[in-house]
């Protein structure tokens, strides 16, 4: 399956879920729209509840749409036939929160089986697993059973099976939300090595700001079953007012800061060379107003220097405004927090 032009991997056009039991329904995705760009990590964040397992489910048909449409590689797949169907599953790859390894099996042996499924003949399943066990950083633990393993290399398994038929897109269901913080970065940095390896486009769900941050090109917001914002990470962390930005930086915004009668609080973010500049002593140095900086800090997101300053600037309206508007023609995306 090649992909190409710009209609992206995944489609999903208008999608509507309603789930009905016992005479109640309940709405899981309301009209949700969204692109899936080839050769992205594409996130869905939203907490739990939201739709997220719900939409992942859709994309490869494992729950059918009440309505709307989903479209992989230019294909309208609800409509396909099951054996249409089923290959464009064998274009899929998914990994899962609880890993579902087959305890029976080792190592070798759950990365085999969806080979021998497909019916390799097996001197290239043994020599296609030992590719993918290299890939994840398991070779030495071919023999071992899942018993033997951490949660982290049991993920690492995972990742090897959903890959084992050559997959163009990787489907990924909050895979590291059982997982503690660094091995949940190492499986991050290893999705994206497999994203730049291999091209492979990755569509992964989570409800952990820290993943969006760490790994994911584009995202998505959902609540409540609806889509309320998508678009590139850095984008969305430089528009003032995003959903994004205010879910990364809502506990920053709670100081109990008292704003003196001239002061401004304003939220700053610095995104990429902005973040080097010195550009609040700039600020002082060229506009008749105070800077006193009340929080701060800086750090990686989207493989990009992002920074954030919350920052009172005091001084007469129009030198404040001045000076909001020379951070605002520097990328600088200024925030009015609060006015004394």
């Amino acid at each position: 399956m090649q992909y190409g032009g710009d209609s992206g991997v995944i489609e999903l056009k208008d999608l509507t879920k309603v789930f009905r039991q016992n005479g109640q329904e309940t709405v899981a995705l309301r009209n949700v729209s969204l692109r899936v760009p080839k050769g992205e990590i594409f996130g869905i964040l939203g907490q739990s509840g939201a739709g997220k397992s719900t939409l992942i489910r859709c994309v490869n048909l494992l729950e059918r749409p009440t309505s709307g449409e989903v479209w992989v590689d230019g294909r309208e797949i609800t409509r396909l036939s099951p054996a249409e169907l089923r290959a464009v599953r064998r274009e899929m790859g998914m990994i899962f929160q609880q890993f579902n390894l087959f305890d029976s099996r080792t190592v070798a042996g759950n990365v085999a089986y969806p080979l021998e499924v497909a019916g390799w003949p097996r001197q290239r399943i043994n020599e296609r697993v030992a590719e993918l066990l290299a890939l994840v950083g398991l070779s030495d633990k071919a023999g071992a059973y899942p018993a033997q393993l951490s949660g982290g290399q049991k993920q690492r398994v995972g990742i090897a099976r959903a890959l084992a038929l050559g997959p163009k897109l990787l489907l990924s269901d909050e895979a590291t939300s059982a997982l503690d913080p660094d091995t949940t970065r190492s499986v991050l940095d290893l999705l994206r090595e497999i994203n730049r390896r291999l091209g492979l486009t990755i569509l992964l769900i989570t409800h952990q700001m820290e993943v969006v941050k760490q790994v994911c090109d584009s995202v998505a917001i959902l609540e409540e079953g609806q889509l309320v914002e998508q678009g590139r990470v850095l984008e969305l962390i430089g528009r003032p007012g995003s959903r994004l930005r205010q879910l990364l930086y809502e506990p920053f915004r709670d100081t109990g800061f008292h704003v003196s009668p001239q002061g401004v609080l304003v939220a700053l973010f610095f995104v990429g060379q902005s973040a080097e500049e010195p550009l609040i002593s700039s600020v002082v140095r060229n506009f008749q107003v105070d800077a006193n900086i009340v929080q701060g800090a800086v750090e990686r997101i989207a493989g990009t220097t992002v920074g954030r300053l919350l920052v009172e600037l005091t001084g007469r309206p129009e030198d404040v405004q001045a000076a909001l508007q020379y951070l605002e023609a520097r990328g600088v995306s200024p925030e009015v927090i609060q006015r004394g």
